[in-house]
């Protein structure tokens, strides 16, 4: 199947919007993980053949702050601000 569509400004960028049989025929939705070869005469949009691996912290943000106390915090150590750094 082909289907003739146009390409559009969008912000800095340019948009393809994936309308109709676009979408339905390869079962597209938002969040759909796709790759996309390209070359000289364009690109080709393909479902992904596995999930892409998303990035994980090595810990938890409970777990780092686990135990910290105004005390052993060091926000003594913070700098002041004044003047226009306050907005006055």
């Amino acid at each position: 199947m082909r289907v003739e569509t146009e390409i559009k400004k969008w912000g800095n960028s340019l948009a393809l919007r994936v309308t109709g049989a676009m979408a339905e025929l390869p079962r597209f939705e938002p969040g759909t993980r796709v790759t996309v070869d390209i070359d000289n005469e364009g690109f080709v949009v393909r479902r992904a053949a596995g999930s892409l691996r998303s990035f994980r912290f090595p810990q938890s943000e409970s777990a780092l702050l686990a135990g910290m106390t105004a005390e052993n915090a060091h926000a003594d150590l913070l700098a002041n601000p004044r003047g226009r750094e306050l907005g006055l």
